[in-house]
């Protein structure tokens, strides 16, 4: 097996046929990574997250990076890897028709508010709105598969 350097065009192919990335984002110079549902749309991976360590980190430094895998047999994988940076989009004012395309983006995928909507301890049910979506602005996509002959 051999690994090979992925195009852009193959990266973005990746990306837009996944729903599943790891979130890493840093504070304090302490790394964190999540899984996180997404979707692509032109240049934005679209988010969704309750209140938490991620959306505090992410607040505090906007830079992050993902990573989008895709396996099809034990030695054959692709693996795309995003660096961008965060943006908050609130449910008013001028990012209110993106929060909604955000929505509507991400309803498509199954069980699309897992695993931003789950948290491993009893949460209030509270009328607020809690529920944040947010957009990793790419700046840079890469790519490496395997293949069977030397690139």
């Amino acid at each position: 097996m051999f690994v090979r350097e992925m195009s852009r065009r193959e990266c973005h192919e990746i990306v837009a046929s996944g729903d599943l990335a790891r979130l890493a984002c840093c504070k304090g110079g302490q790394p964190y990574i999540v899984p996180i549902t997404y979707a692509l749309s032109g240049t934005h991976l679209y988010c969704f997250s309750m209140p938490g360590q991620k959306i505090d980190w992410m607040r505090a430094n906007p830079s992050v990076c993902l990573q989008v895998d895709q396996f099809s047999g034990k030695l054959k994988w692709k693996s795309v890897v995003i660096t961008g940076r965060y943006r908050e989009l609130r449910p008013s004012g001028e990012r209110y028709c993106e929060c909604l395309d955000a929505w509507s983006l991400l309803e498509k995928k199954p069980n699309w508010w897992e695993p931003g909507g789950l948290k491993p301890v009893p949460q209030q049910i509270s009328g607020a709105y809690a529920h944040i979506f947010f957009s990793i602005d790419i700046d840079e996509m890469t790519g490496r598969e395997t293949c069977e002959v030397q690139p």
